[in-house]
């Protein structure tokens, strides 16, 4: 039977509604670019879900680490990607921090990307290495404001999560350290554990290990509440901090304008993961959660987003911290 030429027409539009490489998504390997060295905290959760997320789509997920500028090398690389699902970053808040601590940024932090899904926030842990002095954090706030820059701490880079922790406890102590930059949580807890560095603020899921091992001492969580992984060390806002929060949050990201269609997908692959029980107990372990169901998505990413870059903006611009491209 022949179709009327309006009917045929109305058809050929929904056919072609999708493009067409949204209709066949994915059919070749996805990479996730990691801002940070392998080791670190965002790594362990870039493989974590991308070996899941990878088995759902039936593509393998390639993590692949591009460490540099606090974060903002990888997320200036997926902003310039094609915007076909290939490409795609995770990131914790320094993608927030970065908007105002990098005035001169290749990308628009808010516009430049698509966001897939929350996946976990939890605690950073101010950490030193055992052969310091201090045995609690009481001597430790002591020992920094009467060594001030004979101390050094560790971050990730300027503008990383532990960078931004220890920028909020030199204010708050209203002194200056040493600080001393690395390419990642990883090869900042070697040198930590090696004793090259005094001290660090570091996630739960790169430190807890090595306190259990005894290779490094835990001094105090950055949120307001005790970790019940770490039930036994205090906040830093029962050290006498007030306000002291610094919680770390991760979230999955594609170059703006890919295809709502590769969105929903990724979006459905990364859900399955963060209800595996497997994800959830190593998750447990390290200390930190998965965000709720139906807290997570891409319109929850983005008010995340929105919120972290108008906090961090604030603090940044009140401590008068900039950095150079």
């Amino acid at each position: 039977m022949m179709l009327r030429p309006a009917v045929a027409a109305i058809i050929a539009v929904l056919s072609f509604s999708a493009p067409a490489g949204a209709q066949t998504y994915p059919d070749r390997p996805i990479t996730l670019i990691v801002p940070f060295a392998a080791g670190g905290s965002t790594d362990v959760f870039a493989r974590l879900v991308g070996q899941s997320m990878s088995q759902t789509l039936g593509q393998q997920i390639v993590v692949e680490n591009a460490a540099g500028a606090g974060g903002t090398v990888a997320a200036a690389r997926v902003a310039r990607a094609s915007a076909d699902g290939y490409t795609l970053l995770i990131h914790h808040l320094a993608l927030a921090a970065g908007a105002t601590l990098y005035p001169r940024l290749s990308y628009d932090t808010l516009t430049d990307f698509e966001p897939i899904g929350l996946v976990n926030s939890g605690p950073y842990v101010l950490v030193s290495k055992p052969a310091l002095a201090p045995r609690n954090i009481a001597e430790l706030i002591a020992y920094i404001r009467a060594n001030k820059d004979k101390v050094s701490m560790g971050h990730s880079g300027v503008g990383a999560g532990s960078h931004l922790c220890i920028m909020l406890l030199q204010s708050m102590l209203g002194v200056k350290v040493n600080e001393i930059p690395y390419r990642g949580a990883g090869p900042a807890m070697n040198d930590l554990v090696g004793g090259q560095i005094d001290m660090m603020c570091d996630q739960t899921t790169n430190s807890i290990p090595q306190i259990r091992g005894g290779r490094i001492r835990a001094h105090a969580v950055t949120v307001p509440e005790r970790v019940s992984q770490l039930a036994e060390v205090p906040t830093l806002q029962e050290a006498g901090l007030s306000g002291f929060d610094v919680t770390v949050w991760h979230a999955l990201y594609a170059p703006k304008g890919t295809p709502r269609p590769i969105i929903g997908t990724l979006h459905a692959a990364l859900e399955k993961a963060l209800q595996d029980p497997l994800i959830l107990a190593r998750f447990d372990e390290l200390g930190t959660l998965a965000y709720p169901p139906g807290r997570r998505g891409p319109a929850e990413a983005r008010a995340q987003l929105e919120r972290e870059v108008a906090k961090w903006g604030r603090l940044i611009r009140e401590a008068g911290i900039s950095a150079a491209n």
